[in-house]
């Protein structure tokens, strides 16, 4: 192959020349592998390529720092690496049948993400089969107009295309083929019906579901290269359809999930602690910033702006340094990114003593049982969660708290129950099943006396329960044991979306002797699932780490 920007960016990201994080560095070796031959069922298509080339050169920017010059001279090497990965690798025995079918590209603010997307989208007008369809959507549609926008704007500013297209109202259409473009509104039900040949979800982080996402993707069933592009800067929040996306492509890179037909550059940093002065942090999540140092400069006195005023952090952390933050003036428990590490795929839990933590709400609130057990090292925790809500108020609870609680029985995350009210007899069968459930031992269970006595005498009757004063001197041991074994690495959970979401909302406070304790009052949302965590983990430190010293001091 001929090096072109693509091959010389992923060459000197590979090299270290230019400070990538990890989950670049990774696609940039797998594109290096393509591109030198190394790969035995995929290749670049160079005539391709060349057409690509050829087609940028014609097209001029139409506003901002490099306003007048053509995009081939413009372009990032990671928007050329982007561009030419999605478009030009292709299977080495079809050379017309391309390789991805998703491109995600996670990025901060103001690096030319929807540029790059609409430049995208020109060069599928004219290298796409006639009468092809491209939709955009977004939370609504004012963001779904963007990439219209942009298009316009090329369009507009570049003269030998300005006769090859009618730019309408509502949608830009391609005169040489009939190619037309389309920005929908946003909808929760009325995407469907679609074929689009290709697609962009722009700041998905903002999405309420994933609706929009798979609405398109299910029109794309029959279509022979299909593409859809998923773009955004991070939110505050782990709860989104694009964390899920980033997640995937994080399992796809680290070859724990098999699918070769997804593209991602990830551009998050690998260290998300030490934003207020690490330099190498705003060099990886703003890759244009290395190209561009008015923008690199830029983005430093924001920084300097965030570490002074407390106000601009959320802001500027998230949508500039691609970090999670949880906002200002609050006493997060725990960070849920910390949380997310120790996830694991499987938990044995034959044989072991467990020890569970009840949180009965009020009958129509959520409720939770945990359950917890030390691994074979006695220095690992393993956890297991399960949240219960009334099935008469899924829809309410649904869109008051802007979650998706069918999703989350579905995947058995959740347990709906009774109709309008906690059906307590489903939760106390529940854990009257857990023994046999996971060849467990049930050593005791934790319960706050507030809406659990009725449930408590009947556990009673077959285990051992035990009374937790829900009082900060009480809590605090367990409340400070669960977070250091989870920032610690010694804790242990197979993924639980709604588990991750209830730490999100998790606060905290402190007692006058400094005692600490999760507060449902002050918190962003529902807790229980932690709430009962850490009566399981009072129970578990009182027997296992407790017990366990003051056995060894009387042995000596």
């Amino acid at each position: 192959m001929t090096v072109d920007k693509a091959y010389e960016y992923a060459f000197d990201v590979v090299g270290g020349k230019i400070n990538a994080p990890k989950y670049v560095i990774k696609q940039c070796r797998i594109y290096l592998d393509i591109a030198d031959g190394k790969d035995e069922k995929y290749c670049i298509n160079e005539k391709k390529k060349k057409q690509i080339e050829e087609l940028t050169k014609l097209l001029i920017v139409p506003r901002g720092l490099c306003a007048n010059k053509t995009v081939y001279e413009v372009l990032g090497g990671f928007q050329w690496l982007f561009i030419f990965a999605v478009l030009t690798v292709v299977y080495r025995n079809d050379t017309e049948k391309r390789r991805y079918e998703t491109g995600i590209l996670e990025i901060c603010r103001k690096n030319g993400k929807t540029f790059l997307i609409a430049v995208v989208f020109i060069i599928l007008f004219f290298t796409e089969p006639k009468f092809s369809k491209f939709y955009s959507v977004a939370p609504d549609g004012s963001l779904s107009r963007e990439i219209q926008t942009q298009i316009k704007e090329i369009i507009a500013s570049s003269p030998t295309l300005t006769d090859k297209f009618k730019v309408r109202r509502d949608d830009i259409l391609c005169y040489l083929n009939d190619n037309d473009y389309i920005p929908l509104a946003f909808s929760t039900s009325r995407l469907d019906g679609k074929l689009p040949n290709a697609f962009v979800a722009d700041e998905v982080g903002a999405l309420t579901s994933n609706y929009p996402i798979e609405a398109m993707r299910s029109g794309q069933l029959n279509i022979k290269n299909k593409l859809g592009c998923i773009i955004s800067t991070k939110y505050p929040t782990i709860n989104n359809p694009f964390e899920d996306e980033v997640e995937k492509a994080k399992q796809v890179l680290d070859g724990i999930v098999q699918d070769d037909s997804l593209f991602a550059l990830l551009y998050e940093p690998d260290n998300t602690k030490d934003w207020e002065s690490d330099d190498s942090i705003i060099e990886q999540s703003n890759p244009l910033a290395l190209n561009i140092p008015d923008i690199y400069d830029t983005i430093k006195k924001m920084r300097t702006d965030a570490v002074l005023m407390p106000s601009k952090r959320e802001n500027f952390v998230t949508k500039h340094c691609n970090i999670i933050y949880q906002g200002v003036g609050t006493e997060t428990y725990i960070d849920p990114q910390e949380l997310i590490k120790c996830r694991v795929s499987n938990i044995d839990w034959t044989g072991r003593t467990v020890y569970l933590g009840v949180d009965l709400s009020q009958t129509t609130d959520n409720t939770a049982v945990a359950m917890v057990a030390l691994d074979d090292d006695r220095t690992t925790v393993l956890a297991d969660v399960m949240a219960f809500i009334p099935e008469g108020r899924i829809e309410v609870k649904s869109r008051e708290e802007k979650l998706d609680y069918n999703q989350f029985i579905q995947s058995g995350e959740c347990i709906a129950c009774g109709d309008r009210i906690i059906d307590y007899p489903v939760v106390e069968e529940y854990v009257f099943q857990l023994e046999k459930k996971y060849g467990c031992n049930i050593a005791y269970i934790g319960f706050d006396r507030a809406n659990a006595m009725s449930s408590a005498q009947k556990w009673d009757k077959v285990y051992t329960t035990i009374e937790i004063r829900q009082h900060s001197t009480v809590l605090h041991p367990a409340t400070k044991l669960l977070k250091e074994k989870i920032l610690s690495g010694e804790f242990a959970y197979k993924r639980n979306k709604l588990l991750e979401i209830n730490f999100q909302n998790a606060m905290v406070r402190f007692s006058e002797n400094m005692n600490m304790y999760v507060t449902k009052k002050h918190s962003r949302g529902k807790v229980d699932m932690v709430v009962a965590l850490i009566n399981a983990m009072h129970l578990l430190n009182e027997y296992e780490f407790i017990g366990d010293t003051y056995s060894w001091i009387v042995q000596n």
